[in-house]
């Protein structure tokens, strides 16, 4: 009788013990998302499809953490790649037959060894259901993809994995009826797996499916991206603010991008210059670090493109933030 109580009370204390250690991942990742600890020479890598090579949302939320943190100097790199997917699907007829849709992992070791970050933001999910009805299959491709991704990060030692939910679709005839659907399970899945893992990870796709069903109802012309796919100012602004949302909850933003240019006019020349910078060192990453996808803009040297880097990094310090 005695064993059978000490058995039971060591039981209970294995619990409680158990219980406290997922109470602190848990509250150490919820910290971790309230912080913003990079500090100048760290590399903040960003990958993603076309949405993340147009690149605003990126610009948009280097500008903002910039003007708030103007000792700290990390690098963002953008290392979208248009028509890209984690699953490594793609349409028959993809830009007309020309050429399928590059997969990251046919380059992710380039980038990856050749850059080193220590901060890597994932934005994928877009063009991983090709475009088609909702299919077990290709769900199941994008989440292997995932699940691999995550393991190739954690074993090149990055610190800080940043999840992205994919952003919103809208369908030409169907609005948000269309392959949206697809990607409201893809992003609910991408959140589900984050928490189970304790990873970090943001919420694009709600938010901009809630911003674009508002807008509709006041005006059913109302779009986000002309061609449904890829968003104006105002759906990257829409991603940038819930990053920021995530990285600096107490950091004041005003609703819109145009507010905050506006409220802030030395942000607008920060922007400018952040943007014109971003623009040049993408190509020159991409070009340095190798891709399969045709058809895009040759980079400048590396070397030549961080010089260049360090001249507007001077221009941007010379505004007095």
């Amino acid at each position: 009788m005695l064993n059978l109580l000490l058995t039971t009370k060591k039981m209970r204390v294995l619990s409680l013990l158990f219980c406290l250690s997922l109470w602190y991942v848990q509250a150490v990742g919820q910290k971790q998302g309230k912080q913003f600890p990079w500090n100048g020479g760290q590399k903040v890598l960003f990958l993603g499809n076309s949405i993340t090579y147009a690149g605003q949302y990126v610009a948009m939320t280097e500008s903002l953490f910039l003007s708030s943190h103007p000792k700290k100097k990390p690098q963002f790199i953008n290392s979208g790649l248009p028509s890209e997917t984690v699953s490594g699907l793609s349409e028959p007829n993809h830009a007309e037959g020309k050429f399928p849709r590059p997969c990251l992992f046919d380059r992710l070791d380039n980038v990856l060894d050749k850059i080193n970050p220590e901060v890597v933001f994932v934005c994928y999910g877009m063009n991983d259901g090709i475009y088609l009805p909702f299919d077990s299959t290709r769900f199941e491709a994008y989440k292997n993809g995932i699940i691999r991704l995550q393991k190739r990060l954690a074993d090149q030692g990055v610190k800080r994995i940043i999840w992205m939910t994919p952003p919103v679709q809208d369908d030409l005839k169907l609005r948000l009826n269309g392959y949206n659907k697809v990607l409201d399970r893809y992003a609910e899945w991408l959140i589900g797996y984050a928490k189970e893992h304790y990873g970090e990870v943001i919420d694009l796709h709600l938010p901009m499916r809630q911003y674009l069903e508002a807008g509709i109802k006041k005006d059913p012309q109302f779009r986000l991206a002309a061609d449904g796919v890829h968003p104006g100012e105002l759906g990257h602004w829409l991603m940038a603010r819930e990053i920021v949302k995530h990285l600096m909850p107490d950091f004041s933003i005003a609703s819109t991008w145009e507010d905050n240019l506006r409220d802030k006019p030395k942000l607008r020349q920060l922007y400018a210059l952040v943007l014109k910078r971003q623009t040049i060192m993408k190509d020159a990453w991409l070009t340095f670090t190798g891709h399969k996808r045709p058809g895009l803009a040759k980079g400048i040297p590396l070397e030549d493109a961080l010089k260049s880097y360090d001249v507007m990094q001077e221009e941007i310090n010379n505004l007095g933030f």
